[in-house]
């Protein structure tokens, strides 16, 4: 079962955990490194008095046996840390043996050195066994040193673990939690100022710290996701502005058209006109919510295209006998250049049938009568590159970069007189990036504008 515990809790205990591992560890190798340590002392003491009992045997051996057993006696008596002593010869008679050693330890055969460890007197004691040659005469000999010394400072070292572990994780789990607290400090303060932040103070950030840390990366992170953030609210909020806006105008004027023809009786001509005028009024209308609506389904990711194989020169084609009634009605020379081998492209037949349609109809709303709209198509380095030029009133430098955005229309004190609600731009937009291409525009100003549409090539399955 997982436990819903808060992040300082899950990092305290993390840390006891951790810690009091390391503790045990620790107090582990310690009690390692002392058993080893006594374990070489006695081992360098026994050895040390086997070296004694060697040069002992060296110079009185030759003296005969009872001269051997009156120094090995001599020698015991003159150790006085503990040590103890058995000498036997070859015949394994003991020549000389301390009262503590109760029963006769068997030599080991072809071994001129080992070490055991045995109670003796109840007490126990690290034995160095060694054989010594001299003289014509072979001895086996038994050096003894107690252990009991150094078996109470390791227990003595065993009760000091086993009572400061526990207060040592007890100060650790008190030293981890003011430690979690002093780390999580600057999350508590971003917590804090993000609760301060709504829709009226998108623009406070969160403050960024000092270390290159992931602390900082993750402000850094939040702070790039609230500018996202705001930057979608502004759109949004003057989308709406600018949808109401462009909304209310029409929806006045077919009210006002409507209500001035109802107050009194009039001619069928008079009723023919405001009739007309409320028709123009809603075709227009129709046509701005249509494109609100593409834009608010594209937003939600909801538009679905279908895609499939077409050829570019045929789409424009059709573009031409529709783009050819609007620019009759301002005398426009319209003109489409196509190619005479297939260019084909991957995409929706709908969505480039009215990308052509808005670009052939805003520079036919554009061009002054009597100007030109050429449309030209081409294909290079696996792209299709559609141009449409015309000869109208320009975009001035400073609005080329935003035209495509939703609601601006370059320089509207000259376009004031121009039908349309600044969308179609952005609509073309929209469809060229969900094609995989890009839609870009060059103009100057009192010459005319040019844009160019580069859209992948479809080169088959």
């Amino acid at each position: 079962m997982r436990l819903n515990l808060p992040i300082r809790a899950k990092l305290t205990l993390l840390y006891c955990s951790v810690l009091g591992l390391s503790f045990v560890a620790f107090f582990w190798i310690c009690d390692l490194g002392f058993r080893r340590g006594i374990e070489i002392t006695v081992n360098d003491a026994s050895r040390s008095n086997l070296e004694i009992v060697r040069r002992l045997l060296n110079n009185s051996a030759p003296q005969g046996e009872q001269y051997v057993r009156s120094e090995l006696r001599e020698l015991s008596n003159l150790w006085a840390n503990g040590a103890l002593l058995e000498v036997a010869d070859a015949n394994q008679t003991w020549l000389f043996r301390s009262p503590q050693f109760l029963h006769a330890v068997p030599p080991v055969p072809g071994k001129d050195l080992a070490f055991f460890t045995t109670n003796l007197d109840s007490s126990q004691y690290r034995v160095a066994l060694g054989l010594v040659e001299t003289a014509g005469q072979r001895f086996q000999v038994h050096a003894a040193v107690p252990t009991e010394p150094f078996d109470q400072a390791l227990d003595r070292f065993r009760i000091i673990e086993k009572e400061a572990l526990p207060l040592l994780v007890v100060l650790a789990s008190l030293l981890g939690y003011w430690l979690s607290g002093k780390s999580l400090q600057p999350v508590n303060r971003i917590i804090q100022t993000a609760q301060q932040i709504d829709a009226q103070n998108l623009s406070q950030r969160l403050e960024v710290p000092r270390p290159r840390d992931e602390l900082r990366r993750l402000t850094e992170t939040l702070n790039a996701m609230l500018s996202r953030i705001e930057g979608s609210f502004q759109r949004i909020t003057q989308f709406t502005a600018d949808a109401s806006h462009d909304l209310r105008t029409p929806v006045a004027v077919i009210r006002t058209t409507a209500e001035i023809a109802l107050r009194r009786p009039r001619p069928a001509e008079e009723y023919r006109e405001a009739l007309s005028r409320i028709l123009d009024t809603s075709v227009e209308t129709s046509d701005l919510l249509e494109n609100l609506l593409a834009l608010a389904r594209s937003d939600a990711g909801v538009v679905g295209l279908n895609m499939r194989p077409l050829d570019l020169n045929e789409h424009l084609r059709k573009a031409r006998e529709r783009g050819a009634v609007l620019a009759a009605e301002k005398a426009l020379s319209l003109t489409v250049e196509t190619m005479e081998t297939p260019v084909w492209v991957r995409a929706d037949e709908i969505a480039i049938d009215r990308l052509l349609l808005i670009l052939i109809d805003n520079a036919v709303k554009f061009t002054p009568a009597g100007g030109r709209c050429e449309i030209a198509l081409s294909q290079n380095r696996g792209h299709a590159h559609i141009a449409v030029k015309d000869t109208g009133v320009g975009i001035a430098a400073s609005d080329l970069d935003s035209i495509f955005e939703r609601f601006r229309r370059a320089d509207r004190s000259r376009s004031r007189e121009i039908p349309g609600a600044g969308l179609g731009l952005a609509i073309a937009r929209w469809i060229t990036q969900m094609h995989g291409g890009t839609i870009t525009a060059e103009s100057t100003l009192g010459a005319g504008s040019v844009f160019h549409i580069r859209l992948p090539v479809f080169l088959g399955p």
